[in-house]
């Protein structure tokens, strides 16, 4: 019999029962044993008792049949202890958007793990035309497509001819798929890009989401989506008429701990809510920059980051505002608001006497909160509107005694997730979770808001019924 035939005829007669990896390198030298027996090994097991499902192949060695009793010696005779390799049990699904399944390791006593990331092979991913060159894109935006697993930059849009090209040799963007404002009009050309990301000056949205849709790509665009409702809807009625899609960048809406509170909101974790506290404030120093022109910013604290709380707020509820009231105040002389509002406070009133109460202020020392009280307790996020940082605490009372509890959860970066959230839509043709009609609700509400502040009394707002009127599905939790 040769060798061969003996290996063969050795795995055959152990199919019945587990043969350890040991009994097959005995036989001959590893690498003989491994490359002949592999094959016959895997057939008769997967044929045997016990034999795992198609579709859901498990691979690796569970460590009890691993033999650590072996030595590894170096070219130079050096030797240390070392062991068979062995890799993890594993479910390895067929899809490639599914994630494998590792062995658990873990107890329940501690957090568990989530599922392994899942990126999408490169070539599947949708590509982004990022428009706009300033800091939320070079900080923030471009940075994040290196945690995005269904999303990938493929073309700039900018008018710094220098700025194109030190990004894009960064980024590995192909010098053609660098256009100027003038030839913005040309991405309709480019394969490669399937959406178009607008991050420009407030007083551009309008211009470049008419200009974007006419190219056939779907867009998404920072918030403030425009500078008036009006705008809002040409944008709204110009992507509908391309058969594109429009989302606009509520980050908030998708980031892991905004979204806890809204669960917890929404299912009355401590009864329902009775008004909310919310704050965010940051110091400007920089009276040349365009958010203090207000031709190109449409407003002051409010569009900028007093939006976080009016959205945020809505988001959380999911109600509509019936009344609105504010007040706002500018330091006179300070060149920072010769146009746009210093601070501006606000109040919404919600169905069933729900109310907002918000402060925003561009001349503080960043503060970014919000406080769900509630009827048997209240949900306090610190760091809510910040790009990182949050801080979640509950109180609750439990017979004499007050609890607090601070949660931790998983973070993850905004401005993947959000982009990857409409990659997903483009990918499934789904409705975004924040379409351009979320977008124009805020922008009605504000208007009512400065309305509010110029006449010095309250100002009721249409009546709209429903939850999550203006918004789309629920994004996939990840």
């Amino acid at each position: 019999m040769s060798f061969t035939n003996e290996l063969l005829s050795t795995v055959l007669h152990h199919a019945g029962r587990e043969v350890s990896r040991k009994e097959f390198l005995s036989l001959a030298g590893r690498g003989l044993a491994v490359s002949v027996a592999a094959g016959a090994l895997g057939s008769c097991q997967s044929e045997g008792p016990g034999a795992k499902a198609a579709g859901t192949p498990t691979t690796g060695t569970p460590a009890s049949e691993v033999d650590a009793a072996t030595t590894f010696t170096s070219p130079e005779g050096t030797k240390v202890a070392s062991s068979e390799a062995v890799s993890p049990p594993a479910k390895v699904p067929a899809e490639v958007s599914k994630p494998i399944e590792l062995e658990a390791w873990k107890s329940d006593v501690d957090p568990q793990s989530g599922p392994v990331p899942t990126p999408l092979p490169p070539d599947q991913r949708v590509g982004y035309a990022i428009v706009g060159l300033g800091h939320l894109s070079l900080e923030e935006i471009l940075p994040a497509f290196g945690e995005c697993k269904k999303s990938k930059p493929v073309a700039l849009v900018s008018g710094s001819p220098e700025k194109l090209k030190k990004v894009a040799a960064q980024y590995g963007i192909k010098p053609e798929s660098c256009y100027s404002y003038q030839d913005y009009d040309k991405l309709k050309d480019n394969p490669e890009v399937k959406a178009i990301y607008i991050v420009l000056p407030n007083s551009m949205h309008a211009e470049y989401v008419l200009r974007g849709a006419k190219t056939g790509k779907h867009i998404l665009c920072e918030k403030p989506m425009a500078v008036s409702a009006k705008e809002c809807e040409l944008m709204v009625d110009a992507c509908k008429k391309a058969g594109v899609k429009l989302m606009i960048a509520y980050r908030i809406q998708y980031e892991p701990y905004n979204r806890l509170v809204h669960d917890m909101v929404r299912a009355g974790k401590f009864g329902k809510p009775k008004y909310i506290q919310a704050q965010n404030s940051q110091s400007s120093a920089n009276p040349d920059h365009w958010r203090h022109k207000k031709a190109l910013a449409g407003g002051g604290a409010l569009p900028d980051i007093g939006l976080y709380c009016l959205n945020t707020s809505r988001f959380l509820l999911g109600t509509e505002p019936t009344e609105v009231f504010a007040y706002t105040y500018s330091t006179p002389g300070n060149p920072l608001f010769k146009e746009v509002e210093e601070t501006m406070s606000f109040q919404l009133r919600f169905p069933e006497g729900v109310i907002v109460d918000s402060i925003t202020h561009y001349n503080t020392h960043d503060s970014r909160f919000y406080r769900v009280n509630t009827e048997r307790g209240w949900i306090h996020l610190d760091n809510a509107y910040a790009y990182t940082g949050q801080r979640l605490q509950t109180s609750q009372a439990e017979g004499k005694a007050k609890m607090q509890n601070q949660i931790t959860i998983p973070a993850q970066n905004q401005f993947a997730t959000e982009m990857d959230h409409f990659s997903e839509c483009i990918l499934e043709d789904k409705r975004p979770r924040t379409p351009g009609e979320e977008g124009l609700q805020d922008h009605r509400i504000m208007e009512a808001l400065y309305q509010s502040a110029r006449e010095g009394r309250p100002v009721k707002l249409p009546a709209v019924q429903g939850t999550d009127v203006f918004r789309g599905p629920e994004p996939k939790q990840t």
